[in-house]
């Protein structure tokens, strides 16, 4: 039997559930949809206010709009091949159905197990940075004070409220977050080309100023813009014309988000100043935008500004959590993980139990990191100094690894039919993502350090990226277990074609 084609398995009698129960809502999503859903995953304004500056201060060079650009080069040459694998394949699980297609169900397992802790650690935590940043902003306009989990757990809610609702609902919303994050955007680069202190010129893409030591920390910042690009597959079974409309909205999407965000960091390095930006991004992180603002504009539109910076978080929580969500529903189907989580509402086809299972492990963390708090010679920052990088680079860390294995995977699954797959398609294109995507981890793990901030030696240097790789090990001796132990689990799992 080919797992390329595979036959229903057959019914256990504690499998009785319908199919409406195991599946999602089908065709509810359009190309605009799916370029929304993947685009808020980036988060425009959060990029700008939150990455360019941190990428700025920490990297000490100019050089952050070329790292968007190499970035989002490499991911081009990703996306050919994953577009191609999205025409093959529709799951919810897209990295691990891809990986166990190509590389085996036993890789594919290893890599669900990854994938589910990344996106969870992406999701969970934004948290931090929403709460802070909430509470801030609520203290600046009312003047009321008010905890960052007190803040977090509010926005804990609406993601979770809509994480059980439809996702074309969860799409409209998202789209009208992410078009007013591109009006914010747009309008401080074009206040940035106005007042330009030190004229417009190019400094910023000469080679002296990323071609350096920095450039792997550079790199390594600037792949967290990206995270969420690859989202469009694992909504491919709610896509209206999943064959054509995935591969459209990833090719989009990400020519979208390199050049977007390459324009608008150097357009506000121009507006701050070349020979300032670094020093200032420095003094007043996240909070220059602001601060620029401050200094041309209205208190009142500056507000907004500082509105929408927390409206672009929740857009990536909500991105985050439906994809998290979906893959706890595929794992859960196959039965790699509880059936429970393979569930879906009787009434919208979303993928109830999986929401419910982030949320739920959302709402943990939320509490640990609010009593570890307690006391804190961090003050007010704990929650953006631990919570927030700790977590989000863990991810970023793993959605690495996981489009390295993943362009192998799509390398080897698309060679076995080379009559139906351009060369280019299936060897060269992922063949120079694979290699790209094993350089960045490489220079992730020689620059945790300087991404977690960290003071001399840090044993979270080791402990953060070793629970990523150690999620993949889990997965593998998981499906090794299935195979010897379980094994209709396992051929249940195959033949559900995770793979």
């Amino acid at each position: 039997m080919s797992r390329h084609s595979p036959t229903a398995p057959t019914p256990t009698p504690d499998d009785v559930r319908t199919p409406e129960e195991t599946a999602l809502a089908r065709r509810t999503l359009g190309v605009p949809a799916l370029v929304f859903l993947i685009i808020a995953a980036s988060a425009p304004l959060t990029v700008l206010a939150g990455g360019a500056t941190t990428s700025f201060a920490v990297t000490g060079e100019l050089g952050v709009p070329v790292g968007y650009l190499l970035l989002g080069l490499v991911l081009i040459f990703f996306a050919i091949g994953y577009g191609r694998m999205s025409a093959l394949i529709q799951n919810a699980g897209a990295f691990y159905a891809y990986v166990a297609a190509g590389l085996g169900i036993r890789a594919g397992i290893g890599t669900s197990f990854l994938a589910l802790v990344t996106y969870n650690a992406m999701q969970i935590g934004l948290y931090g940075v929403f709460g802070f940043t909430a509470s801030s902003v609520l203290g600046e306009l009312t003047g009321l004070e008010a905890p960052w989990w007190l803040c977090a757990l509010a926005g804990w809610l609406i993601v979770g409220a809509l994480g059980v609702n439809t996702v074309d609902l969860n799409a409209k919303v998202l789209a009208v977050i992410v078009a007013l994050e591109f009006v914010i955007v747009i309008a401080v680069s074009a206040l940035s080309f106005s007042v330009a202190p030190e004229g417009i010129s190019a400094e910023a893409f000469l080679p002296e100023h990323w071609l350096t030591g920095s450039f792997g920390a550079l790199l390594a910042f600037g792949i967290a813009a990206f995270m969420g690009f690859e989202s469009g597959a694992i909504y491919s079974e709610e896509a209206k014309d999943p064959r054509r409309s995935v591969a459209t909205a990833t090719y989009i999407a990400v020519g979208i988000i390199a050049a977007f965000y390459a324009f608008s960091a150097w357009a506000f390095s121009l507006g701050v100043g070349t020979s300032q930006m670094v020093e200032q991004s420095q003094q007043w992180g996240p909070d220059l935008m602001f601060v620029f603002l401050g200094q041309h504009v209205p208190a009142m539109a500056s507000n907004m500004a500082a509105l929408l910076f927390l409206t672009s978080i929740l857009a990536a929580m909500i991105a985050f959590h439906n994809a998290a969500a979906r893959y706890f529903f595929s794992m859960g189907r196959a039965r790699v993980l509880p059936q429970a989580l393979g569930r879906t509402g009787p009434r919208n086809g979303a993928p109830v139990a999986g929401s419910l299972a982030q949320s739920t492990l959302g709402l943990i963390f939320i509490l640990l990191f609010a009593v570890a708090g307690v006391g804190s010679d961090l003050g007010v920052l704990y929650p953006v100094l631990t919570m927030f990088p700790w977590l989000t680079n863990a991810a970023g860390f793993g959605m690495v690894i996981l489009l390295c294995v993943t362009s192998v995977a799509i390398m080897r699954r698309l060679g076995e039919d080379p009559d139906q797959h351009p060369f280019f398609v299936r060897r060269v294109a992922p063949l120079v993502a694979a290699i790209g995507f094993g350089i960045i981890a490489l220079l992730i793990m020689a620059n945790f350090d300087t991404m977690i901030e960290a003071d001399g030696f840090s044993a979270l240097v080791i402990v953060i990226p070793g629970t990523i790789v150690a999620s993949g090990a889990i997965g593998l001796a998981w499906a090794s277990y299935l195979q010897r132990r379980r094994p209709e689990i396992y051929e249940h799992a195959r033949q559900a074609n995770i793979g």
